[in-house]
């Protein structure tokens, strides 16, 4: 059955509810029961039903608004500058337009609230960033208005639009800068691997030591959090001594070079590091981080402009990859 052909009565009568019940969740109302919350939500979602109000906002009455969903806790969003110049892109691209940004963080929806809001007419569109494979509620979104990933999404159909940068070819080259500075014994931090990103850049740290006939030190996994780093580099040296981490987000280096410095470990002499991002935090560590510059703020406008795109009714790209490109400093 499709989202066309559903009504909202149609909903009710499938949740064993009223139509006004329907009406309140769909609205993001408070004043449901959690039995009631939960027949309604099933229901939505396996008759795919999105709200007339969304059906006619992307047909005619446009709110000149659109969302950045963001699938994170707030210290999260807050705390990582790789946010800071995503945000900062969008709003470049959207300045010279007539669209306001609403910023939608949600770690997880299970009220579906931040889902509700965009499918019952809230936005225009919709820009998502930092997506991991729990996050089933996108797929609510994304079949409510249109849509622009900023990563590869976990769960890509055909059809997405993804602006993305080289995330395994910038992990390669990360990890062959260690090996050429003679590293053999080389360790890596990745993000969650609930997340596409974090599982290209083991790819690339993968590929690049196998080219070089050499195996992983060993791999710990962080979540793109300082304290995660700090936590994944303790268990790296538990395990042994590598000569280098390749370490896929500035955050989680940062984090690493302060489990180093209190185990007595100088770098680079010691252990090599290299981050990922190129985030304003890699050049205030001690000492200063190599890193993988990826073009956060040129992100965040590709994403912008392609969704600017899709909304004025043009067809752009449906693949955008920008480059990463290496930044040598002291840390390895």
């Amino acid at each position: 059955m499709t989202s066309s052909r559903v009504t909202i009565e149609e909903v009710a009568a499938a949740a064993g509810v009223s139509r006004s019940t329907v009406s309140r969740v769909v609205n993001g109302s408070t004043a449901v029961s959690p039995e009631a919350l939960a027949a309604v939500n099933r229901a939505i979602a396996e008759m795919h039903y999105v709200p007339n109000r969304a059906a006619r906002s992307l047909a005619s009455r446009q709110t000149h608004a659109i969302a950045l969903v963001v699938p994170e806790e707030t210290t999260r969003f807050f705390g990582d500058p790789f946010f800071a110049e995503i945000v900062s892109g969008i709003t470049g691209a959207l300045r010279a337009s007539d669209y306001l940004l609403n910023l939608l963080i949600a770690s997880d929806d299970p009220g579906d609230k931040v889902s509700a809001f965009v499918r019952n007419g809230g936005v225009d569109g919709a820009l998502i960033v930092s997506h991991h494979t729990s996050d089933v509620f996108i797929d609510r979104i994304v079949n409510a208005v249109p849509v622009v990933y900023g990563g590869r999404p976990v769960r890509r159909r055909e059809g997405d639009y993804v602006v993305d940068v080289d995330n395994v070819a910038g992990a390669l080259v990360a990890t062959r800068r260690l090996i050429d500075i003679g590293r053999t014994r080389i360790a890596t931090i990745s993000g969650p691997l609930t997340m596409v990103s974090s599982n290209d850049r083991l790819q690339g740290f993968r590929t690049a030591l196998a080219d070089a006939g050499l195996v992983p030190f060993v791999e710990e996994e962080g979540d793109y959090t300082e304290a995660s780093g700090t936590a994944a580099a303790r268990r790296v040296l538990a395990a042994g001594r590598p000569d280098a981490i390749f370490v896929a987000s500035d955050l989680m280096a940062r984090g690493a070079l302060i489990a180093l410095r209190s185990a007595g470990i100088r770098v680079p002499e010691d252990i090599a590091i290299v981050g990922f991002d190129d985030s304003t935090a890699a050049p205030t560590t001690e000492p200063p981080l190599t890193t993988v510059r990826q073009p956060m703020y040129a992100l965040g406008e590709a994403m912008a402009t392609v969704l600017l795109e899709r909304l004025a009714g043009r067809s752009p790209e449906r693949t955008t990859i920008l480059p990463t490109e290496l930044v040598v400093r002291a840390s390895g």
